[in-house]
C-alpha cells in the first residue's frame, strides 16, 4: 500500500483517480479548498488549503511525507517553488499535470507538437484584458511552473514527472464541452463552425490519463521526464462531429461562418469550443515508447461518453443557453 497525495481531487480526473485508488485499498489523501460537493469514500483523508496561499500550504503539509504526489492544480512559478520547497526529501515521486498550452505560446513550431518543441522563443503577449491574453498567460504560467520543476530535477534530483495534456474528453468535464456538441446534434439545428483556424483535433480520454497515472504510481517510471499524453487519432472538426452524430444516430448539420462574424454575435467559443485557437495538438510517441502506454481508440471512448451523457441527468451547459439565437442566425444567413 502506498501513501498518495492528490492535490485537487474532487473534480474531473482528480476525482476519478481518488475513487480508483481508494477502491484499490491505497492510502489516499486529498488536498484542496473543500469547496466541491463531490463525495469521496470515507477512507480518503482530507487536507484543507488554498493552493494560492503558500502559508496555508505549509501548514497543511508540514512534517508530512508521501510515496507519490499527483498535482492537478498548479498554475504558476510561485506555486511550483512552494511545492518543491515543501516536498524536497518528502516525496518518492511527484507527478505534475501540465498542459499542451505550453507549446501554443512558442514561436516557429508546427502542429502536432512533440516534447522537443518546448525550448525556444516565446510569442509576444497579446493585448491585455482580452481572451487571447488570458489564454497566453495560462500557457506562460504553466511553462514557468514546469521550469521550476525541471531546475529542481537537475539541481536537487527532485523526482518529478511532467505530463502535458491536450483537451481532455471526460464524463466529469466541468465545462461540459463535449456535452454541448451532443445537445446541438440532438436538437437537429445547425452547428456553427468558424472557417478559421480550423485546426485538427487530437484530444485525450480522461480514462487514459487516469490509467497513465496508475501506471506511473505502480512502476515509478518517468522521473525526471516530460511526456505528452494524447490519443492516436487526428481528425478534423467535421469528421469528429459526423462520428459523434453516428453514435447518436442523428445527422450532423454543419454550417461554416467567418470567425469574426461568430465573434461579433458573441457565439464563440460556446458554439464550437473545439475550434478554439488555444486547443493544442500533441504527439504521443515518447509516452508509448518509454512507458509502454496505449490509448483508447477515439470511436470507443466517444461511445462510452455518449452512453454516459445519455444515461445521466446533467445540468444544461452555460454555453448552450443561446442556442436559439444560434439557430435563428443560421436561418437568416445565406448558405
Amino acid at each position: 500500500m502506498k501513501n498518495i497525495l492528490i492535490i485537487g481531487g474532487t473534480r474531473n480526473m482528480g476525482y476519478m483517480l481518488a475513487q480508483t485508488l481508494a477502491a484499490a485499498g491505497q492510502q489516499v489523501t486529498v488536498l484542496n479548498r473543500g469547496l466541491s460537493d463531490n463525495a469521496l469514500p470515507e477512507t480518503v483523508h482530507r487536507l484543507r488549503a488554498d493552493r494560492t496561499d503558500s502559508q496555508q500550504m505549509r501548514r497543511a503539509l508540514l512534517a508530512k511525507s508521501f510515496d507519490v504526489v499527483v498535482d492537478f492544480v498548479m498554475f504558476n512559478e510561485r506555486e511550483a517553488t512552494t511545492i518543491v520547497e515543501l516536498l524536497r526529501g518528502n516525496v518518492g515521486h511527484y507527478i505534475f499535470i501540465s498542459s499542451g498550452q505550453v507549446y501554443l505560446v512558442r514561436e516557429g513550431i508546427e502542429r502536432p507538437y512533440k516534447e522537443t518543441d518546448y525550448a525556444g522563443r516565446i510569442l509576444p503577449a497579446p493585448k491585455h484584458n482580452t481572451y487571447a491574453h488570458e489564454e497566453w498567460r495560462y500557457g506562460i504560467d504553466k511553462r514557468a511552473a514546469e521550469d521550476v520543476l525541471l531546475r529542481a530535477v537537475t539541481d536537487h534530483q527532485f523526482p518529478a514527472t511532467i505530463l502535458r495534456l491536450p483537451m481532455v474528453n471526460s464524463e466529469n468535464d466541468p465545462f461540459k464541452r463535449l456535452y454541448s456538441y451532443i445537445l446541438r446534434l440532438k436538437d437537429g439545428g445547425p452547428i456553427l463552425i468558424p472557417q478559421t483556424p480550423n485546426y485538427p483535433l487530437r484530444h485525450v480520454y480522461a480514462g487514459d490519463v487516469v490509467r497513465t497515472l496508475l501506471h506511473l504510481l505502480e512502476t515509478g517510471q518517468g522521473k525526471g521526464e516530460t511526456y505528452n499524453i494524447s490519443q492516436d487519432e487526428t481528425v478534423s472538426i467535421e469528421e469528429f462531429l459526423h462520428l459523434l452524430a453516428e453514435l447518436l444516430e442523428v445527422k450532423a448539420h454543419i454550417r461554416w461562418f467567418k470567425q469574426s462574424d461568430l465573434e461579433a454575435q458573441g457565439f464563440l467559443p460556446d458554439c464550437s469550443p473545439f475550434s478554439d485557437r488555444w486547443m493544442s495538438e500533441l504527439t504521443n510517441e515518447k509516452s508509448k515508447t518509454d512507458l509502454g502506454l496505449n490509448y483508447t481508440p477515439l470511436p470507443d471512448y466517444l461511445q462510452k461518453l455518449v452512453a454516459y451523457y445519455e444515461n445521466n441527468k446533467l445540468t444544461i451547459p452555460v454555453g448552450y443557453r443561446r442556442r436559439n439565437a444560434e439557430i435563428q442566425y443560421a436561418e437568416h444567413m445565406p448558405v
